[in-house]
């Protein structure tokens, strides 16, 4: 759903896109090297690791599955707008409650924690009491 939802706001915002999945059933449309080559900028919408060493020297656009989904449209934009910058290396887009971008100042030196530059796992989730396995263990005790 993502990847549609990227393709068509690529296309609707009037720029080529080619769209790569991977997912459970391996990768489709995997892009070629010239492909990537001929990229303005890269965005990735995954909630799992994707290997980056194809990237090397591009701007990417780290995003959540939810991003694509959900905000497709200013993905691109934001992609677009960094590329136009002459921006490169990897910036996050965060999906906050409002739906805005939440690394606005990408590029920049902030040391707030990209989670890709970081060596820290990221911690993903609310309130471990409140999870399903707590529920169900508090249930059944």
């Amino acid at each position: 759903m993502a990847a549609e939802n990227l393709l068509q706001a690529g296309e609707r915002l009037g720029h080529d896109i080619d769209v790569e999945v991977q997912g459970a059933m391996g990768t489709q449309d995997e892009l070629s090297s010239d492909a990537i080559a001929e990229a303005d900028a890269v965005i990735i919408t995954s909630d799992t690791s994707v290997s980056r060493d194809r990237f090397d020297g591009k701007l990417v656009v780290k995003g959540t599955v939810k991003d694509g989904v959900n905000n497709a449209e200013a993905v691109v934009k934001k992609a677009v707008e960094l590329a136009e910058a002459g921006k490169t290396g990897s910036v996050t887009f965060g999906s906050g409650d409002d739906g805005e971008d939440a690394d606005a100042d990408a590029g920049t030196d902030d040391s707030s924690g990209d989670a890709a530059e970081s060596d820290e796992p990221v911690r993903r989730g609310g309130d471990p009491e409140k999870g399903l396995f707590a529920r169900l263990k508090k249930l059944f005790s």
